[in-house]
């Protein structure tokens, strides 16, 4: 996976990737290891025939004329591969200064080094630099008009760095406009598709080598142990890619708040989250991955010296929670390149219509409408593409209707609509639509939670349908549903995963159903223990074939739900910026800016979901990470909050209840449709690849 999303980003991304490896960045590095002067200037000469640092200035000057996120795709590129030397400090100063009247020195093949505070980027082989002068006035200088001391080899052996001092003031040019907070934002940006590289680089490597390894006559990938460090990994790479991927978007976009903003959200995770990757890489690969001779050390050290010159992580936390607390959002918007203009008259004034009726009127003229479930097939639906869902949702907003929530009637009907009958169809899912219709799911049991396929509930041949019996646990509104949706055993014979046949369950009707409640931690009780003693369940209700229940389990209609995120943060992320805004000592600050910028990375995973659905491809690792990701930062937020208001707990007011109750009623998110540790095996299976 790359930064990019676009075809042409992807090509842009597979091009580069494969360029960049030819130039054997190790090897160049290993040559150089000792050398305090050492440029590079093969890699150099490499890059400037390619364009790499021009992409973003403007062709008039003799560059490229693209954009920020082009840059960007083209950094993580040669990060993956580790090509040394200038690079990211060119690039970062040609988009400072593509607007200025040194854009055609950049273009000329210029190397400016940049120095954010005494050090400077690329020492060795600077032409100029740029750097800040009393007042926080930055200036262009020519190699000498500064003096600049060459440090040894430090932490980063594929860059070098020095010292820098302004001797001659007068060779010196004004940068008109140009601050610190701009050129270290800058800087973050195309740092930010640097540690996207060395993150994918390290996962990739990681995964490879744990697929084929083996330990005690295993491949070591198939070690829950390592599953479970690979899908971290994963989380963390998701993160560091959104995160450039949205910072890249925010300077193009031209709106200095939200690029200041983004960049901060960047800054409070990118880094951190890179060399958590490069870390775990060098775990996976144990003993060989500690030897210099692996090129893993390499993505360790770059990604340790990325994190300590971009600024400290808590520092940007803690801006990113001022910033959250003054009102502040990330605003997330899809650009549709005109594709909405023939739907948007019609989904604007069906929405309006919708709007001007009663509110008890409003969930029939959804479902008349089809505005309901547009990504559902007529007649339930409108068999809506991504565009148009995202219109439909965005008219809605606009006209302030809001869309019942479906519960677990979203997913029995797909099922339903995808592999049951005309009849099952006719009788189950428009009176469900309406919430005529409440359904449960009748899937968990004491012995057989996220392992479905061990489930023991049975179900036996009679006249005209089946006989179930068995114990269900965990079953989430079976107290009040119509029906429920239920696997059985069909075919004890079976191999685990077959003879499982997928019931539809009369709840209110049928003789031998006993619903206990289970009293949650909350206090509540939405659970509920089902006992079934040979409860009859007509042939009529038996969706599909019998034995199909495990394929039917896993249903999703091939035409899935897009939906656009909200700018707004988590429910409890939100309180706990409230929790800032009315005062807070700084270290909370920092732990409000890092739930602010979580958040937003689940909302960044959802936006590039809906992107790629735009783009024609195929659902990428974003779903299933933010899934994980979400729980997190739902269950640390709530935490928070709590943990915000001290010794208060114990003697709450009636918020702090409504706090405390959020704490508690969270902390099912990691168990709740698949725990987080078996949801981390599914991504290591079926994303990366990993043996079972």
């Amino acid at each position: 996976m790359s930064i990019g999303i676009s075809e042409e980003h992807v090509e842009l991304a597979a091009t580069l990737r494969k360029w960049a490896s030819s130039l054997g960045g190790t090897e160049l590095t290993r040559t150089a290891e000792e050398d305090a002067h050492a440029t590079f200037a093969e890699a150099w000469s490499a890059a400037q025939e390619m364009g790499i640092t021009t992409i973003a200035l403007p062709e008039a000057a003799g560059g490229g004329g693209g954009t920020v996120l082009d840059v960007a795709v083209a950094l993580e590129a040669c990060a993956h591969e580790l090509v040394p030397g200038a690079l990211l400090g060119p690039a970062v100063a040609s988009l400072l200064l593509g607007s200025s009247e040194h854009a055609a020195t950049l273009a000329e093949g210029a190397v400016v080094g940049l120095a954010l505070g005494d050090v400077v980027w690329d020492a060795p082989q600077a032409t100029h630099v740029l750097l800040a002068t009393p007042g926080d006035a930055w200036v262009l200088a020519p190699r000498e008009a500064v003096e600049l001391d060459l440090a040894a080899p430090g932490l980063d052996l594929t860059r070098r760095f020095g010292t820098v001092r302004l001797v001659d003031d007068a060779a010196a040019v004004a940068v008109p406009g140009l601050t610190t907070a701009r050129v270290r934002r800058a800087a973050v940006t195309l740092a930010a598709a640097e540690a996207s590289g060395l993150a994918r680089w390290c996962l990739a490597t990681a995964v490879d080598y744990a697929k084929v390894r083996e330990q005690f006559g295993r491949k070591i990938g198939s070690f829950q142990a390592i599953k479970h460090l690979c899908a971290e990994m994963l989380e963390h790479a998701e993160t560091v890619t959104s995160l450039a991927w949205d910072v890249a978007n925010a300077a193009d976009a031209g709106d200095d708040a939200q690029w200041t903003y983004a960049s901060d959200v960047a800054g409070a995770l990118a880094f951190d989250a890179a060399l958590e990757v490069a870390k775990s890489c060098i775990q996976v690969l144990g003993g060989i991955g500690f030897t210099f001779e692996h090129d893993a050390h390499f993505y360790y050290r770059r990604a340790s010296a990325l994190r300590g010159l971009l600024g400290s992580s808590d520092a940007a936390a803690l801006r990113l929670a001022s910033r959250a607390a003054a009102g502040e959002r990330r605003r997330l918007d899809v650009d549709l390149e005109g594709r909405d203009e023939a739907l948007r008259p019609e989904a604007r004034d069906t929405a309006a219509r919708i709007a001007a009726l009663p509110d008890a009127e409003r969930r029939a003229a959804l479902v008349d409408s089809g505005y309901l479930t547009p990504h559902w097939p007529t007649p339930y639906g409108l068999g809506a593409d991504a565009v148009r869902q995202l219109v439909i949702d965005q008219e809605l907003t606009r006209a302030g209707v809001e869309r019942p929530d479906l519960v677990i009637a979203g997913w029995a009907l797909p099922t339903i609509l995808e592999h049951g009958t005309e009849e099952q169809r006719e009788r189950f899912v428009r009176p469900s639509l309406l919430g005529e219709l409440v359904w449960c799911q009748l899937f968990s049991e004491p012995g057989a939670g996220s392992d479905l396929a061990s489930l023991r509930t049975r179900a036996e041949r009679v006249e005209g349908g089946w006989r179930l019996s068995g114990q269900k646990v965990w079953t989430s509104v079976a107290h009040r549903a119509d029906w429920g949706i239920c696997l059985a055993r069909t075919d004890p014979e079976a191999p685990q995963h077959r003879g499982i046949t997928y019931f539809l369950v009369d709840m209110r009707n049928s003789e031998g159903i006993e619903v206990r409640p289970l009293r949650e931690m909350t206090g509540e009780a939405l659970f509920n223990e089902v006992f079934l003693d040979d409860v009859f369940v007509p042939d009529g209700c038996v969706v599909a074939e019998p034995g199909d229940g495990w394929r039917l389990a896993r249903t999703t209609l091939a035409n899935e739900r897009v939906a656009m995120a909200s700018s707004r943060l988590g429910t409890s992320t939100e309180r706990a910026v409230e929790l800032a805004a009315a005062g807070l000592g700084e270290a909370d600050l920092v732990k409000v800016g890092r739930a602010v910028a979580l958040s937003t990375v689940c909302s960044l995973l959802g936006v590039r979901t809906v992107m790629r659905s735009l783009a024609g491809r195929g659902p990428g690792p974003e779903s299933s990470v933010a899934k994980l990701l979400g729980v997190r930062s739902r269950q640390e937020g709530s935490e928070l909050v709590v943990a915000l208001q001290q010794d208060r707990l114990v003697v709450p007011d009636e918020q702090l209840r409504a706090d405390l109750w959020e704490m508690l009623s969270t902390r099912c998110l990691s168990i709740a449709g698949g725990t987080t540790q078996v949801l981390r095996n599914v991504a290591g299976e079926r994303i990366l690849g990993l043996p079972r």
